[in-house]
């Protein structure tokens, strides 16, 4: 089984749109603009690393940017058994499973990092990660400093992330020292993320997760605050919510998935830091990040040999080829035709369904296996519909 992780704030980097100018996915930095209110585009070409560092750019470009590496994946007929996303990447992983459509994804964030951005100018602080300790006596470190410091990262083995006022987590980090970490080594973050420096973004937070109504969905994400996998719509308003001045169990999420039965993780998105920690944290995890769309036929390769039954295909066609996507012609509600439902044989051109006044029609024939929009979903254009098996 494959699981999809999406980076968080931090993996961004600048110029990391250009390799994606003139790929079809690249409509979606048009999209993204549009809705936020935000040239998009400007910030993943031109933007140098300063500018990038600025929570609200820095939250929007990686959201954006993991979204439109999504889409080309999708395109491959490649999908996962699970998703899950590192902080940020939460908000991703949702909008990769339909659990918030295209345009809330990109609202949340755009009102998460603006609320962030503020708890952060009124409470000043900062982050430190802590290498090469265990993660019982990082705590040990924080409650000695007897200050505002805690935990806010589980990353992996060996890596985790404390945050708070400044000379709390300096105190903090000099405790670690003591108690035997390797380094201790301060990041370049705006606010003291996934804390109670956070409780004001969280209120305000609240209201527009509510407004955004997650929906149920069928591929889970494992999430952040209680590492446990939800499909319920209703559950992630509040663990949206809480994620904000919760610790991240990114950790404990790779192990949920690795018990669940992945034995392949799938980055996507810019950075490749989350491939770096599967490895240290899953027992003979595979593990591939994509980033770029030169990255894309290594990952066709990558699941290729992964399957035991890849043998079994025609020559010359991937396993992955006898599955494929649906997608919508252009942005609107979707409607789906009547009688076409699960199971049912499709022929090529056959219209499945309506988005607003345009035609979905099949490009391909086959027996479809489910829809992924829903009616009265408003989806985009490229966004997937429904997925079928080939004859």
């Amino acid at each position: 089984m494959l699981a999809f992780t999406f980076p968080g704030q931090g993996s961004q980097r600048p110029g990391m749109g250009r390799p994606w100018v003139g790929h079809d996915s690249w409509e979606l930095v048009d999209e993204a603009s549009d809705v936020a209110g935000r040239d998009v585009n400007a910030l993943l070409l031109d933007a140098d690393a300063e500018e990038l560092k600025d929570t609200r750019n820095a939250q929007l470009t990686t959201f954006v940017s993991s979204l439109m590496v999504l889409d080309a994946v999708e395109r491959l007929g490649i999908e996962p058994s699970f998703c899950a996303g590192h902080s940020l990447g939460e908000y991703t992983a949702l909008t990769a499973t339909g659990a918030l459509s295209f345009e809330d994804g990109v609202r949340l964030v755009v009102e998460r990092a603006d609320a962030m951005h503020e708890a952060g100018m009124a409470s000043p602080g900062t982050m430190a990660a802590v290498l090469g300790l265990d993660d019982d006596l990082v705590e040990v470190a924080c409650r000695r400093a007897d200050a505002d410091v805690w935990v806010a990262n589980f990353n992996a083995p060996g890596q985790v992330v404390i945050a708070g006022a400044p000379d709390a987590v300096a105190t903090a980090g000099v405790h670690a020292k003591e108690l035997g970490a390797k380094k201790i080594m301060p990041l370049q973050v705006s606010g003291a993320f996934h804390t109670p420096f956070m409780t004001a973004a969280r209120e305000r937070l609240r209201s527009a997760i509510a407004l955004a109504s997650p929906r149920d969905i069928e591929v889970p994400v494992v999430s952040n605050v209680d590492a446990l996998a939800h499909a319920n719509g209703e559950e992630w308003s509040s663990l949206l919510s809480a994620q904000l001045s919760s610790p991240v169990r990114w950790k404990h999420c790779l192990l949920t998935l690795a018990e669940a039965g992945v034995t392949g993780f799938v980055e996507l998105g810019p950075g490749g830091v989350l491939t770096g920690m599967a490895k240290r944290t899953v027992d003979n995890a595979r593990t591939i990040s994509v980033a770029t769309p030169e990255e894309l036929d290594k990952l066709i390769e990558w699941v290729d040999a992964s399957s035991p039954v890849a043998t079994a295909q025609v020559e010359g066609e991937h396993l992955f080829a006898v599955e494929r996507l649906v997608v919508s012609p252009s942005a609107g509600v979707f409607s789906p035709a009547p009688n076409i439902g699960v199971g049912t044989t499709i022929n090529v051109g056959l219209v499945i369904g309506h988005v607003g006044d345009a035609e979905v029609r099949t490009p391909f024939a086959g027996i479809i296996q489910n829809y992924i929009a829903v009616e009265g979903e408003r989806v985009t254009t490229h966004q997937p519909i429904a997925w079928l098996r080939t004859h």
